[in-house]
């Protein structure tokens, strides 16, 4: 029987013009360069001015996407766009992207896993191609955190930022390469661990940010390490075999402390979190753009996507590029 696999055919991500250093943000709010370059790892973020939103940095990422895959928008038939920062309450994020390239009609949606909500994307769309419903995909992870950040909380407000990232995903019949495999999870159990204050139905406003961090640290290393090791074990492959791994961007330790857990080296995780810091659902996607465009990740090669956000959810895609 031939397998039908979604392969990846190009990447594409956007940032704000706004590019905000340590050294800027501490004339700002109560902190220093060290604090949080020792804490994070972190050294720059870009912050989304007035006239830039995830809509539109979602659109800039996916027409980079596009044009890296060489693939029309009119021949795309699905959007799956994962934020947790959406441009309006409703329509769709993802609509908005549609009309914007001018794409007469396709299945369009958003999907809200805050920094796993890329993973869930992935694997939604993965599972509508292999249906046979889809044969071409957009797939996008976009953030304007900035916008729900409590500025006077030092120990969040330093950790995040703004961006998009996407990619291109299409049916190849019999192909070795594309998603071989992908694993999801969630725990509702730990949500005042990591959260926002506010919501159309309980406050009526957006709200802000709220993280209990050593706690969030303490299952992210665990729980990342964990399904990253699940989704290769149904891929058939072991830690040996990856080339890649393509994180969510949080956070420098933990970065370090799920790859010591899994026996891989340093130099094969991408680590983009010094010049963007947390960008929630854009940052795998993002970083992933980041190491295809600057020729670490060549085709062929074995790559893991690993996050996990706010719920607890948290997840793992293998991917033969």
């Amino acid at each position: 029987m031939t397998v039908r696999r979604s392969v990846i055919l190009g990447t594409g991500s956007a940032l704000p013009t706004r590019r905000v250093s340590n050294a800027e943000l501490a004339q700002e709010v109560d902190t220093t360069d060290e604090w949080i370059v020792e804490r994070t790892g972190i050294r720059f973020r870009h912050l989304a001015g007035p006239h830039e939103t995830t809509g539109t940095l979602a659109i800039d990422a996916a027409k980079a996407a596009l044009a890296a895959a060489g693939v029309h928008a009119q021949d795309i038939d699905l959007i799956v766009l994962a934020t947790a920062t959406p441009d309006q309450t409703f329509p769709s994020t993802a609509t908005k992207v549609q009309a914007a390239l001018a794409i007469d009609d396709c299945v369009a949606f958003d999907v809200a896993a805050v920094c796993s909500g890329f993973l869930y994307a992935v694997q939604v769309a993965d599972a509508m191609i292999r249906a046979g419903a889809h044969t071409r995909a957009l797939v996008i992870g976009a953030e304007t955190f900035s916008r729900i950040l409590d500025w006077e909380d030092r120990t969040t407000c330093v950790l995040f930022g703004d961006g998009a990232g996407a990619i291109v995903l299409a049916a190849e019949e019999g192909s070795d390469r594309g998603i071989l495999a992908s694993k999801l999870h969630a725990d509702g159990r730990h949500n005042e661990l990591l959260y926002v204050d506010g919501g159309p139905s309980t406050t009526g406003t957006v709200g802000k940010l709220r993280m209990k961090g050593r706690e969030v640290f303490r299952h992210a290393v665990v729980n990342l390490a964990s399904v990253m090791t699940e989704s290769l074990e149904i891929a058939g492959l072991t830690a040996a075999d990856v080339d890649w791994v393509v994180p969510h961007q949080a956070n420098a330790r933990i970065l370090d402390a799920t790859a010591r857990k899994l026996g891989l080296p340093a130099e094969k995780v991408v680590m983009t979190v010094d010049q963007h810091a947390n960008t929630s659902a854009a940052s795998v996607p993002l970083a992933l753009d980041v190491a295809v465009r600057d020729g670490r990740i060549k085709r062929g090669d074995v790559v893991v996507l690993e996050a996990m956000g706010g719920g607890f959810t948290w997840g793992a895609a293998v991917v033969r590029y």
